[in-house]
């Protein structure tokens, strides 16, 4: 990647700080998740600063990997995050965001980053008629390992 986030000291609790799997440039995967229906609504991502910002204010707080600066969802757009919870995944390196959306999460006005571009639509993978495991490509099992 050719922009990181700023290597300042940040006031992220040690006991988080330390746990953390951060890419080589210091960020972390940040996926936000509506917090009452499971919809994926986007993904950003965060240092530790920008993980303790989201933390103490409530609200999401990214780093623009272009812009190369914090950003907090909603300061121009008006469409607010307004965190619900956080977690690690079991590998520390990457955080769930729960949110209430407010308004579109995806910059360009979509209700998430992931509707426009589906690959496969629920229901259309073709189905093993022995073993009942889905497939989508009419050549594997769907059992994993199992076309390696």
């Amino acid at each position: 990647m050719t922009s990181s986030s700023p290597r300042r000291p940040s006031p992220l609790a040690p006991e988080i700080a330390d746990r953390l799997k951060r890419s080589a440039d210091g960020l972390l995967p940040a996926i936000a998740q509506q917090y009452d229906t499971g919809e994926v609504l986007m993904l950003g991502w965060m240092d530790d600063e920008a993980l303790h910002r989201t933390l103490t204010t409530g609200r999401c707080t990214y780093w623009s990997r272009s812009r190369r600066e914090y950003w907090v969802k909603g300061d121009t757009s008006g469409h607010f995050q307004w965190v619900k919870s956080v977690a690690l995944d079991c590998d520390a390196d990457t955080v769930l965001v729960k949110v209430d959306q407010v308004g579109a999460a995806c910059h360009t006005g979509a209700r998430t980053c992931f509707d426009a571009d589906v690959l496969l639509a629920e229901g259309t993978a073709s189905t093993d008629s022995t073993d009942g495991t889905a497939r989508t490509d009419g050549t594997g099992t769907g059992t994993p390992g199992a076309d390696q």
